[in-house]
């Protein structure tokens, strides 16, 4: 332990790079005496980064990792090859061990459970129908897309509470509320039960993808973060292509009731082990351990704290930022408003993709629902080639570029995905009118899979590199419109391939994408620079 009248560099270049911040019990913190004089404010120069502390007649005590070499500090852990698989492993699962040990573990669990719920019931909806006598196809969709409209919602509430409480707290009390409401959906006597359970159970969903942002920025360095972002995007896509495989097995052989009690009954014993493993890893309530030391000071905080951290403040500024970084922010905008399109587009093909293998090739549910396996194929095909590649290109443009970081090297792969997206698209649908063997549309199902997961990773750690102090509520704006655009397009596609067909009906979706995907690349290379230099919140 020490105190000293200066911050040194070494000791807040963390704070600079967190999103939001998470951190293991601590075994040595340093401390460091901040006096404070009234009505005036002094600015700590601390190298990569500052600490703002206002002054009074009396002294604060800040409390901190012991250097960016503190052995407890989770962006000191060390990440092998072998370690690796296991964290990509757990990402898809709900059993593995991965990078930084068995609580990350656990964290993937909880963020893997709730998208496998998101669309587990597609394959079922036939059944769901049947029993509530459902002849609107609108309604019919509602019953699956609603789930991702509580994802837009949740997040603006639950991000900011594991500020104030702590993530492991929020993390734990949300998927409690998401158990109790997906287990409640399976004893629903009508449609309209049916779709407030659902929406009530994803709004305890959300938490995991509320607090991913900031669990990134806890444990990995930047030119580590691509890796990382590229692996925790997974869950969140490849739950909702696992889920209805299982789904359809489930409904084919019992009734569409047990898809909810059976992922209740996972979610049920992922509870029971992070209830007792899952330690809170955020500086929340670490400087009331310092209590010994408060008699000379006036107050005791983290070096993450700011001054204010009353709820009303917090709640205010994270409800109200995200909208205003959206509303003035162009590289958010842009960026925004492409993977609300991709979310969508994703969102469409689950709940369409039984019209086309029911219908079109007159399949059981059980046989029909293999055929998610094709875009999970290309999302996870993809989504290994890039967490592979993202970090080593990263570094070796920045090595070209006179050892300059910046945010655009996180775009090239951003290329190819803009390109797979509509050329998949594109295959589906016309494979799909003119009834070729079954294997034509899944191809092109798992090349829309790869041009979202591509096009999901750099979009993210881009974002995230731009908006590091900010990057919570940047990714929240995103969120919010791409959760609002998956519960939407499942919506209008019914009446679109009825009225159009598969062929012409992906058709427009391809000319959509073109027009929104492939000049982004470009323009955020040439230009994105320039904009961030422009920008009040962008580095």
């Amino acid at each position: 332990m020490s105190a000293t009248n200066q911050i040194p560099a070494s000791v807040t270049n963390v704070g600079q790079e967190i999103i939001g911040t998470v951190s293991p019990a601590p075994k040595s913190l340093a401390v460091h005496h901040i006096p404070e004089r009234s009505h005036s404010e002094k600015l700590y120069d601390t190298g990569n980064s500052e600490l703002l502390a206002t002054t009074n007649d009396t002294d604060v005590l800040i409390v901190d990792w012991d250097g960016p070499d503190d052995p407890q500090n989770p962006k000191k852990y060390v990440v092998s090859a072998e370690q690796h698989a296991r964290w990509t492993y757990s990402s898809c699962t709900v059993g593995a061990i991965d990078a930084n040990g068995p609580r990350q573990s656990l964290y993937h669990r909880f963020t893997f459970i709730s998208p496998v719920s998101s669309s587990m019931i597609a394959p079922a909806t036939g059944q769901v129908a049947s029993s509530f006598g459902i002849d609107n196809d609108v309604i019919l969709a509602l019953t699956t897309s609603i789930f991702v409209l509580a994802y837009a919602m949740g997040p603006l509430v639950l991000g900011p509470l594991s500020e104030i409480y702590g993530r492991s707290r929020v993390l734990q009390l949300a998927n409690l509320w998401y158990l109790v409401w997906n287990l409640v959906c399976g004893f629903a006597q009508s449609e309209s039960q049916l779709i407030v359970f659902r929406f009530l159970a994803g709004l305890g969903g959300s938490a995991p993808l509320s607090i991913g942002g900031g669990f990134l920025g806890d444990c990995w360095q930047p030119h580590e973060r691509g890796k990382a972002a590229a692996i925790y995007t997974l869950a969140p896509l490849m739950g909702p292509v696992l889920g209805p495989i299982t789904g359809a097995w489930v409904a084919q052989y019992s009734t569409w009731r047990w898809v909810f009690w059976s992922t209740s009954i996972v979610d049920a014993a992922v509870q029971i082990v992070g209830a007792f493993a899952l330690q809170e890893r955020r500086q929340i309530g670490f400087a009331d351990r310092w209590m010994p030391e408060k008699a000379p000071y006036r107050e005791i905080r983290t070096v993450f704290e700011s001054q204010d951290r009353s709820w009303r403040t917090i709640m205010a500024k994270s409800l109200i930022r995200p909208f205003a970084l959206f509303a003035h922010e162009p590289i958010v905008q842009l960026l925004g408003v492409y993977m609300a399109y991709l979310y969508g587009i994703l969102y469409l093909f689950l709940t369409t993709m039984p019209s086309i293998f029911e219908g079109i090739y007159q399949q059981p549910v059980g046989i029909a629902g293999l055929h998610y396996a094709a875009l999970g194929i290309g999302l996870l095909v993809a989504s290994q080639l890039n967490a592979r590649t993202m970090d080593k290109v990263y570094i070796y443009l920045t090595n070209k570029y006179g050892g300059v970081a910046k945010p655009e090297f996180r775009l090239p792969a951003m290329v190819p995905g803009s390109l797979l997206l509509p050329i998949g698209c594109l295959i589906v649908g016309w494979t799909a009118e003119a009834h070729t063997y079954w294997i034509a549309p899944d191809i092109g199902i798992a090349l829309v899979g790869a041009g979202i997961i591509l096009n999901f990773q750099c979009t993210q750690t881009y974002i995230i590199d731009c908006f590091t102090l900010h990057a919570a509520s940047a990714m929240a704006a995103v969120s919010c419109l791409r959760s609002l655009a998956g519960f939407g397009f499942p919506l209008f596609a019914p009446a679109m391939y009825n009225a159009l067909g598969f062929g012409k009906g992906d058709t427009i979706l391809v000319v959509v994408a073109i027009v929104l995907g492939c000049p982004a690349p470009w323009i955020l290379w040439h230009y994105g620079e320039r904009i961030r230099n422009s920008s009040r919140h962008a580095r």
